[in-house]
């Protein structure tokens, strides 16, 4: 008997298996490639999800033990108020119509606990329904205790439904003057004006009453323009906000081409006036206000913090636009009356928005008080301080005397103080104490400021000094 190892035993194993293998492969191949070409001829011939769930709802249907069928949803009921002449309110009930072929599975709602007896169905026909609920209508109308619910809609609840319907839009002609007096905000433009004619006031040269009043009406002019444009573009924005919400494009009141319309109206004039029948110096300044305030104020109000300090000098240039209408140029005198305005600007505005913060944010608007509340309350308080510095200025430029840095730190020192405690409290007491001492404290600076202005010289008159050197020479003997 010859041994075979088990090394040599399992090599001639597995190169039998492997010849095997190897002859096998290309048929399995082939196998393969049938099946895919089968799969893409006719893939419904294969067996799928889709037909074992097909064959379990078979399985299910054919049983008797196992049927079953899901109820149908029974749809709501719905209300019909019909109005007679008689003014009876009488309500039918509509019934939802029932496949015919589904009527012995459906099952009331409120006979769920019910057993329903085998052959009869549980509902009735629709026709005898209505007939039943007509009969129960009819004999109960003149003695039923219980009165039927009516919904009875207020007069404040259908003007605000009616409010929010879209409508035509029609302008009434007696309603126009106080909407033209809000598109141009008439306080702000009242308070533009008179800052301009104190600057006018306060310059070096004599009054003169026509010019006086053209330049008023050219600089008012130019207020109601950039106010208008600055409404149109802050439609969407101000309809957010409690204290914009009721402007009259935001209410729909006026069409936006009506607007535009009236700023065209009132700027084109206003400019014209100011450069033809005043100076092209102020001209240019009130277009240049009005481009500021459109184009740079109102966009910025939604980037950055830096519109408050833009609408600061869109506020200052109204007293340089009255300076320049009496002079004809820039001096010191229109520069310092220019920064009287841009100081109090901030400790006004910072106090007013600090009480509208949630108004702003929801707005979108990005204002110190809202992105910057330690800053808003910062700039505040060193622009008050600013007022006392620009009053001591003002006899030093040769525009007042020096009573006026005197009889004017009182106002100035109580300004200071409430914007220092709006600084350390930050609340809104303090904010609405300092807005409302900023609503009196300017026109009163500018009246004082007014009763203070240096006399006026004439040219050919000489001063004081060299009149007197005169007065010795002539009184010297020869």
């Amino acid at each position: 008997m010859y041994k075979t190892p088990c090394c040599r035993l399992s090599g001639l194993v597995g190169l039998s298996v492997k010849q095997k293998l190897v002859l096998n492969v290309p048929q399995c191949n082939q196998s393969a490639r049938n099946l895919i070409q089968l799969h893409r001829r006719d893939p419904s011939n294969w067996l799928t999800y889709q037909h074992l769930i097909f064959l379990k709802r078979q399985y299910v249907i054919k049983n008797s033990e196992l049927h079953q069928r899901a109820i149908p949803k029974q749809a709501p009921a719905l209300t019909i108020v019909n109005e007679r002449e008689d003014t009876i309110e009488r309500q039918v009930q509509r019934i939802p119509t029932i496949d015919p072929a589904d009527r012995h599975t459906v099952s009331q709602p409120e006979d769920v606990n019910s057993e329903a007896q085998p052959g009869i169905s549980t509902l009735k026909p629709v026709t005898e329904d209505a007939a039943e609920q007509r009969d129960s209508v009819s004999g109960t109308v003149g003695t039923s205790h219980e009165t039927p619910h009516v919904h009875v809609e207020t007069d404040k609840a259908k003007e605000e439904r009616l409010d929010r319907q879209w409508k035509q839009l029609k302008v009434i002609v007696a309603d126009l003057p106080d909407v033209y007096a809000k598109l141009a905000k008439i306080k702000l433009t009242a308070l533009v004006v008179t800052s301009a004619a104190a600057g006018f006031a306060m310059a070096p040269v004599p009054f003169d009453p026509l010019l006086f009043f053209v330049s008023s009406l050219g600089i008012g002019l130019a207020s109601c323009t950039a106010n208008t444009i600055n409404q149109y573009f802050e439609v969407p924005f101000d309809s957010n906000m409690n204290r914009t919400k009721n402007r009259p494009l935001v209410r729909g009141q006026i069409s936006p081409l009506h607007a535009v319309s009236f700023a065209l109206a009132c700027g084109i004039p206003g400019v014209a006036m100011l450069t033809l029948a005043v100076n092209p110096l102020t001209g240019f300044l009130g277009a240049l206000n009005i481009f500021l305030y459109t184009c740079c104020y109102t966009p910025l109000k939604r980037l950055s913090i830096t519109n408050t300090w833009v609408g600061a000098v869109v506020g200052a240039l109204p007293p340089v636009m009255g300076w320049t209408a009496a002079t004809g140029c820039l001096g010191q005198g229109a520069l310092l009356m220019g920064g009287f305005l841009y100081c109090w600007q901030f400790p006004h505005f910072n106090a007013l928005s600090w009480n509208l913060r949630e108004d702003y944010s929801r707005g979108g608007y990005r204002m110190m008080s809202v992105t910057h509340p330690s800053m808003c309350k910062r700039v505040a308080l060193r622009h008050s301080l600013g007022l006392i510095g620009l009053s001591t200025l003002a006899p030093v430029l040769d525009v007042t005397t020096w009573t006026f840095p005197i009889i004017s730190l009182p106002i100035n020192l109580y300004i200071s103080y409430l914007a220092f405690r709006f600084y350390r409290e930050g609340d809104r007491g303090s904010a609405r104490k300092l807005f409302f001492c900023s609503l009196w404290h300017l026109p009163m600076l500018l009246l004082l400021a007014f009763t203070c202005k240096k006399p006026r010289r004439d040219p050919e008159e000489p001063p004081p000094a060299a009149s007197l050197a005169l007065a010795l020479q002539s009184s010297l003997p020869s």
